[in-house]
């Protein structure tokens, strides 16, 4: 469904679109992309000579045709990537409010339609290191496992194309969790040749659920991963910087990630990505 900025209007096309028009750990030394800590552990991490892939999916759980799109999106748990499910909130006038999203999100979005040059913005919408990726669904079908979708329809495992990497990092990313508190900081080193780069944290969680009693997907159970539940630009720098975070409070039973995304500032394309779980 496309939205204007009078009436919504609805297009069809291998599967239907939300759209809204927008005018313009590991311990020690150890490298690793995505990593995991045990508890009693110091929870740290640092990012590799790869560039790590950064995948953005913008939902709604009032949009039907979001759901596959999630799950496709939960087949990357477990993969050195840093996935971000990012709950938009414009479609909520349909008849069910999705309690994920946030007007911070939907800013997100359009920054991302801005870098791309779009006249849109639209769910659900796959962004793969910072280009839009409108045929995430139909290459997906190249490769990968074979798994079930909402409504009985097949999708593949996304995996094998979204984390997908040849591209050197253009930065070093160095994070680490303040003793056992939610404070966080990470050293940003940029490459040679980088003047200015921007960035932006995200904390975003697994298992999330909701039985949707409005609206386009009335009935339905949706099941959610990489929620993202707070994210915050910390705007433009030069040089290597120490950035600091304080992320909100963790719940109980959903797993989360926090990640950093450092980019380049013009055309929002990943220097590097570092997430970091820490039990």
């Amino acid at each position: 469904m496309y939205q204007s900025n009078t009436a919504p209007l609805r297009q069809h096309t291998q599967y239907a679109l939300h759209v809204l028009v927008v005018v313009p750990v590991m311990i020690g030394a150890v490298s690793a992309s995505w990593a995991v800590a045990p508890a009693s552990a110091t929870c740290e991490a640092r990012s590799g000579a790869q560039r790590t892939p950064v995948i953005e999916l913008f939902t709604s759980e009032g949009c039907s045709s979001c759901p596959p799109a999630d799950q496709w999106l939960s087949t990357l748990k477990g993969q050195a990537v840093v996935a971000q499910a990012f709950h938009v909130g414009y479609w909520d006038y349909i008849g069910w409010v999705d309690r994920f999203a946030t007007q911070a999100n939907t800013a997100r979005q359009k920054e991302v339609a801005r870098a791309n040059h779009l006249n849109n913005i639209y769910t659900p919408q796959v962004v793969r290191d910072g280009k839009d990726w409108p045929l995430w669904r139909t290459e997906s079908l190249l490769q990968g496992n074979r798994v079930a979708s909402f409504s009985g329809a097949k999708f593949l495992n996304a995996a094998p194309r979204a984390t997908q990497t040849n591209t050197a990092a253009q930065a070093s990313i160095a994070m680490q969790r303040i003793a056992q508190t939610d404070q966080y900081t990470a050293r940003v080193t940029p490459a040679d040749g980088v003047s200015h780069w921007s960035a932006y944290w995200t904390v975003t969680e697994h298992g999330h659920n909701s039985k949707v009693k409005s609206g386009e997907n009335k009935g339905e159970f949706l099941q959610h991963d990489f929620v993202v539940r707070q994210y915050v630009p910390v705007g433009r720098h030069e040089g290597a910087q120490t950035l600091s975070f304080a992320s909100i409070a963790p719940q109980p039973g959903h797993a989360r990630q926090v990640n950093l995304v450092v980019h380049e500032s013009r055309s929002g394309e990943p220097l590097q990505a570092l997430s970091l779980q820490c039990n």
